[in-house]
């Protein structure tokens, strides 16, 4: 079967179940244009900017479970990818970006673009934030290398992947038909059983140990595994917290929800995995970062330790103590937690009665800090009520894409999220205006479920202009934009440092409501707190793009008390 090389790429998309290609249309990608045509399986949603694209493709993917991909040219369009990229990395997104270059034969001859091997090399600029970055010299190569890059994307931790598409190999033909990634490979989920079995002997080598809780991490969601890790922590009535990543594994109404742990988690997490008392903490895919730890808290000390569940040991023991590591899906550790007889799991099951009553006191207490600041009155409206009134108004099965800034604090800790994949975050590296990206991504890999993205002023003025992409191809998401008129978290900071601090963290008070008109989409300015929901409501109703500018209260502390504190006592010799 005969096929030009643009077409063999983008048909090989369709045939891994990718319906959507985010790009930015260049001279390098001419005949990709004409391609797209010839392929009517995948949806093109055309950018503002390159970088845009790629943060498109990364909420796909988040939101999805599969893969996203991008198009752009080589040269500035790869450039302009860079911190799109590295957030994909940070984060085990997988995106695939596909770029345009020079013919081989025209390496560093001089044409007007060219960042091939024969000038500066793209491929090296982003051969550090991708698993592989590579140029495809031949056309015969091309059948190998596409399936070898998604392969790589989701092979254990995914990550993003570059491959540079010289104009030779576009316009070239192959006799290969494209085929999925086959079934196998996709469906493959290790554990090590016996280093999982070491859970039976740290259990065992005490008296009984109710005091067990399980953290999750973003790791599982990969695994597709929230089902089965409910039922475990049913079967032993094991509470369960999640990192900001994890955010709806469990439901967060559910009876053993404890909300989030680390940076802007709820009272009830914390209380539970950072008390003396607890014996035993099983970690399912998280990495115990500096904010899925709280701050590498000297108190996240369990008895009997971590018993750690990853795919990858990089990050295991590096700075909690007492680390066990099992290798594996934290969705295959589960499992084996549920296959379990009774004789076998009976070191975890004969605490489950007292850690039910362990659960139900944590439970008691009041899950969120500083509760009233969600029913403020005040003017200008505290971001607290922001989150609460977005939460109360819009369906359960909302997807809420969390921009970079104070905001994310206040959505981390105010929000619930009940599924999984409906709480996205690039917060490994916090690129400001990820998320006004990401939310027209993750529409377009779930259209059935409304979006919501929580941006800030800040955020705006870096990505705001692919409103308009959203407006422009009828997708119909909701920007709730916290316009405090300074960059949030940084001035936070400034206040205690003097007036020029401060003065270089403020923003002009731009409308942003005007803005969104001008660009196509709907837009409502916001001051009084009782006008919010009556103006969420409509913007759902609308079933279009939305921008509402909310006058918000720059001074509110963000709710990550617990965590500053850890921050402030923690030393890397202690």
């Amino acid at each position: 079967m005969q096929m030009l090389g643009t077409d063999f790429i983008l048909r090989s998309l369709v045939a891994d179940n990718i319906d959507h290609l985010f790009l930015v249309p260049g001279g390098l990608v001419d005949p990709f244009m004409p391609a797209i045509g010839r392929v009517p399986e995948l949806t093109p949603i055309v950018a503002a900017q390159e970088g845009g694209a790629a943060y498109m493709a990364d909420g796909y993917a988040r939101a999805s479970g599969k893969f996203g991909a991008c198009l752009c040219i080589g040269g500035p369009g790869v450039t302009n990818t860079v911190t799109a990229m590295s957030a994909a990395l940070i984060d085990e997104s997988p995106v695939l970006l596909i770029t345009g270059e020079v013919a081989n034969y025209m390496e560093g001859l001089g044409l007007f673009q060219d960042a091939s091997a024969g000038t500066y090399n793209d491929s090296l600029i982003l051969a550090p934030v991708t698993g592989e970055s590579y140029s495809i010299p031949d056309i015969r190569l091309l059948p190998q290398k596409m399936r070898g890059a998604v392969k790589r994307m989701l092979d254990g931790v995914r990550i993003p992947v570059h491959l540079s598409i010289p104009r030779d190999v576009q316009t070239g033909e192959v006799d290969v038909a494209p085929a999925p990634l086959a079934a196998d490979f996709l469906d493959s989920e290790p554990l090590d059983p016996q280093a999982a079995a070491r859970l039976w002997s740290l259990l065992g080598s005490v008296e009984a140990a109710p005091r067990v809780a399980i953290l999750i991490g973003g790791g599982v969601i990969s695994d597709d595994a929230s089902a089965d890790i409910v039922k475990a922590a049913e079967r032993f009535d094991i509470p369960v917290a999640t990192t900001e990543h994890a955010k709806g594994v469990i439901p967060e109404d559910h009876p053993l929800s404890l909300g989030v742990f680390g940076y802007a988690g709820t009272r009830h997490a914390t209380d539970a995995i950072l008390n003396s008392d607890l014996d035993l903490l099983i970690v399912l895919g998280a990495t115990l970062n500096v904010r899925d730890s709280m701050y590498w808290s000297a108190r996240l000390k369990p008895k009997l330790g971590i018993l750690s569940v990853n795919i990858s040991a990089v990050h295991v023991d590096c700075h909690t103590p007492d680390e066990h590591f099992v290798r594996g899906h934290g969705g295959a550790f589960a499992r084996w937690l549920l296959d379990a007889d009774d004789a076998t799991a009976r070191p975890l099951s004969k605490g489950a009665a007292a850690r039910k009553t362990w659960v139900e006191s944590v439970r008691k207490e009041e899950r969120y800090y500083d509760i009233g600041n969600t029913t403020s009155d005040q003017m200008p409206i505290h971001p607290a009520r922001v989150i609460a009134d977005t939460r109360k108004t819009m369906p359960r099965d909302t997807i809420a894409i969390v921009d970079s800034g104070a905001h994310r604090a206040f959505a981390v800790h105010y929000w619930d999220s009940y599924g999984p994949r409906q709480f996205l975050t690039a917060s490994g590296l916090g690129p400001m205006g990820w998320g006004i990206g990401a939310g027209i991504g993750a529409r377009a890999a779930r259209p059935e479920s409304p979006v919501v993205v929580f941006t800030g002023d800040g955020c705006m003025q870096m990505h705001g202009i692919e409103v308009q992409s959203a407006a422009r191809f009828g997708l119909p998401v909701i920007y709730v934009v916290s316009n405090n008129q300074v960059l949030g978290n940084v001035w936070l900071r400034m206040r205690e440092l003097g007036p020029i601090p401060m003065e270089l963290t403020e923003t002009v008070d731009h409308d942003w409501a005007g803005f969104a008109r001008s660009l196509g989409a709907e837009g409502m300015t916001i001051r009084k707190p009782e006008e919010f929901a009556p103006a969420l409501e409509k913007a759902l109703e609308s079933n279009r793009t939305v921008v509402i500018d909310v006058k918000t209260d720059r001074s509110a502390d963000t709710p990550v008390e617990p965590y500053a504190e850890a921050k402030a006592g923690w030393s890397y010799h202690e």
